[in-house]
């Protein structure tokens, strides 16, 4: 038997059309859902920061470029920490790094290490590639300057959510090739195909009424974040030539998400090229639950399991989970 989406849930029913919208109504609307999700008010659906976490913005210049970084420390540590780069969600052309707040500050602060969420370029004035290029970009740098940041150049994962699992999954790609060298990738209901097929997936039927990803949104994504010069086939993590040499990945994912196939496909991609891929799927998990854990309880059992894979990895001391 099907389940139904948590009740509050429907208080963020998505009625916009998004494929109505001009660039620049979309542009109002990504300022405004920004401002409502990062006040005050939202912290009961949002989640609070940890109290042993302390988060500041810093910026990172780049070739072309400055970007603002959203840096999550744990209070206590003043030792070299592993580094977690996180990349937020919103189909690359809305969100922002404060909506991940209540897990990167749980995560700095108990796993422990430096959360670093990028405030990468967003489309349509910024289409891919560009953000992926924010995303790889800044890790370099931040690997490469580990001294000044106060992090282990050896003990270094990505995250994603959404589109920020895109970007999250092609960096582990790219680093496999080019460095540098990742020891962890978790991708939180990751997008993994942005060709045409992306709305083909028999979970985007069965999920059709879910109120937190409208189909219209996620077309008005594509259209807006891919080019027409561009093969959709190069930033889609489905359709890499190659799965060999990655590092181990979590891969999470809702039951009555439209998105939920991309994820499980993923992880069988992974599988075949000799990944060690972990999937769960969370029942009563709409889009975007990690970011809403006031409204949805399986926010808090996916934490517990983000936070025992990074330990793993990231700290793989002996009698360490």
């Amino acid at each position: 038997m099907r389940t139904t989406a948590p009740l509050g849930t429907r208080l963020l029913t998505d009625t916009q059309d998004w494929e109505a919208m001009s660039d620049d109504q979309v542009i109002l609307a990504r300022d405004k859902a920004n401002r409502a999700a990062t006040s005050r008010a939202a912290w009961v659906v949002t989640g609070r920061v940890d109290s042993r976490a302390q988060v500041s913005e810093e910026t990172i210049d780049l070739p072309g470029r400055r970007l603002v970084l959203r840096v999550h420390r744990p209070k206590a540590a003043g030792r070299e920490l592993p580094l977690i780069v996180s990349f937020h969600g919103g189909g690359f052309i809305a969100g922002t790094a404060a909506q991940n707040d209540w897990l990167n500050s749980h995560l700095a602060a108990r796993c422990p290490a430096v959360v670093v969420s990028v405030e990468y370029r967003l489309a349509p004035e910024h289409p891919l590639p560009q953000p992926i290029e924010d995303g790889y970009d800044t890790l370099v740098r931040l690997v490469e300057d580990s001294a000044a940041w106060g992090v282990d150049p050896g003990a270094v994962a990505v995250m994603g959510e959404s589109a920020g699992g895109t970007i999250a999954a092609l960096i582990a790609q790219r680093a496999a090739k080019d460095g540098p060298p990742l020891v962890a990738q978790v991708l939180n209901y990751p997008v993994t195909d942005w060709t045409e097929s992306m709305t083909g997936y028999p979970s985007i039927d069965e999920n059709a009424d879910n109120p937190t990803l409208p189909l219209s949104r996620l077309r008005a994504a594509r259209r807006l974040s891919v080019p027409s010069t561009l093969d959709p086939r190069g930033v889609s993590p489905l359709m890499a030539d190659t799965f060999a040499g990655l590092p181990p990945a979590l891969v999470v994912t809702a039951a009555l998400d439209p998105l939920a196939d991309q994820g499980r496909h993923y992880v069988e991609r992974l599988r075949e090229g000799g990944t060690d891929a972990r999937l769960t799927c969370h029942a009563r998990a709409v889009h975007t639950f990690l970011s809403i854990p006031g409204l949805v309880p399986a926010a808090r059992p996916a934490r517990r399991e983000i936070l025992t894979f990074l330990r793993r990895h990231l700290h793989p001391a002996p009698g360490r989970e």
